[in-house]
């Protein structure tokens, strides 16, 4: 391997200063294995010969956070880059399938490389030196190979996260997960049982994010320990003209049809998991499933609250779930309700959950996705045009009813109705007209 990796000015000076003194040091992990795909790497990890309290010894002056001390990881701080600096070891038992009990430094570059989870991983770099690559991990990225070091069994019994890792980097990257290995990630499944649900999390949006359509495919049965619901989809017939897949394979294919951002992927990948428990066949043999967005909704729920997701982003993906199928029509004061209801944001957000569903459809039953993309088009024009589709863009307000002769809830249903009468295009939104049409209603209600 004759490339020079670039390394920032700050992970260089670290590197340097460590040899400097007499250490080994090498840009070690993911920055190694990004650079050789010829992406830019987002954050530089350093393995070296010395130990924790010599590293920082060594880099005095700079400053250093003892963020993993016990297991020999010292953040340094230098030229504003915040660089994980560990000491070379060999790990002990994983009773916990996640964290080492015990660590022992060692001073041997290959004793360390061999703790590591994949081959891709277990690269390090020095400028001097150049790249070390002891288990062929760049073969294996020319091959577009992720393989486990040494015996996978023992790799993922070390910690379990490694299974959601193998799926995160095989889509990510673009990777086939090679076939000893990928035995051993359904075998171990169950490991997964034993990892905190934020953990799980942050490798599932990754994961959701990349090229995951082969990995949800291979891999459900994975992904069913901690979404159930997702096992009783493989296989499952719909029995409908709008659907050419099983449940799986529609979930997969609107996944796979959604831009990349972990709300709208978490929505397709859940949007039709209740189906199963409400289908039900009519006297023609056609297949129905009423009431599937609400028991979709509330399997979601249970997802993200399992994996610990933010309420923000839980309400975001259950509001497109639970609206997933509702009927939409390039009507604009049925726009505009919509606009009033969800807002812009969540509005353009079900539109593109309704493209994807159709997208994952029979090829014959695609023809709203014309029209989906036309109510973007009618729903941009009106928040430009700045037309009125909410109540704090109504000419009027609590005040002008209240002098009215309204009071306390009358106040906003009258506001409501006036928006009404705007949005159905009734009533200009303009104060005098929305007044009037106030007056009269009370002068109506007073006769009576």
């Amino acid at each position: 391997m004759s490339e020079i990796m670039p390394l920032p000015a700050g992970v260089l000076a670290v590197i340097e200063r460590l040899n400097a003194a007499g250490y080994e040091a090498y840009a070690v992990g993911g920055c190694v294995r990004n650079f050789l795909l010829g992406l830019t790497p987002k954050d530089y990890d350093v393995t070296t010969s010395a130990r924790p309290e010599q590293t920082k010894a060594v880099l005095k002056g700079l400053r250093t956070i003892d963020t993993g001390i016990k297991y020999g990881t010292v953040t340094v701080l230098s030229d504003g880059i915040p660089t994980e600096v560990t000491t070379y070891r060999v790990d002990g038992d994983y009773t916990d399938n996640r964290r080492p009990d015990s660590v022992e430094f060692t001073t041997r570059l290959a004793e360390d490389l061999k703790r590591r989870d994949f081959t891709v991983n277990a690269m390090a770099y020095n400028p001097k030196t150049g790249f070390v690559d002891i288990f062929g991990g760049r073969a294996d990225l020319d091959a577009k190979i992720l393989r486990a070091i040494g015996e996978p069994d023992e790799r993922f019994n070390e910690d379990g996260l490694r299974i959601m890792r193998a799926l995160r980097f095989a889509s990510c990257y673009g990777l086939r997960i090679e076939e000893r290995t990928a035995q051993s990630v359904h075998r171990n499944r169950h490991l997964l049982e034993n990892i905190a649900g934020e953990r799980i999390a942050a490798e599932l949006n990754k994961m959701l994010c990349g090229e995951c359509e082969s990995v949800l495919r291979e891999y459900y049965d994975v992904i069913s320990v901690f979404l159930p619901e997702l096992a009783q989809c493989r296989g499952f017939e719909q029995h409908t003209k709008y659907h050419d897949r099983d449940v799986l394979e529609h979930i997969i294919a609107t996944v796979a049809a959604i831009e990349p951002e972990v709300h709208l992927r978490l929505t397709m990948l859940l949007h039709d998991i209740g189906k199963p428990l409400y289908f039900t066949m009519g006297e023609d043999g056609v297949g129905h499933f009423k009431g599937h967005a609400k028991g979709s909704t509330v399997a979601a729920e249970g997802l993200l609250k399992r994996l610990r997701y933010s309420t923000a982003l839980t309400e975001r993906v259950l509001m497109l779930v639970k609206t997933h199928d509702i009927v939409i029509e390039n009507r604009e004061n049925l726009i505009k309700r919509y606009l009033n209801k969800y807002g812009e944001e969540a509005f353009f957000d079900i539109i593109k959950v309704h493209i994807a569903d159709d997208m994952g459809k029979a090829p014959a039953c695609r023809e709203r996705i014309k029209m989906y993309r036309e109510c973007v088009v009618t729903a941009e024009k009106m928040i430009e045009q700045r037309e009125c589709f909410s109540l704090k863009q109504l000419a009027v307000n609590g005040k002008d009813i209240k002098a009215l002769g309204y009071s306390g809830k009358e106040i906003g249903d009258k506001l409501n109705f006036l928006l009404e009468l705007v949005i159905d295009g009734k009533c200009e939104n303009e104060k005098d007209a929305l007044l009037a049409a106030a007056s009269e209603q009370r002068t109506e209600i007073s006769e009576e």
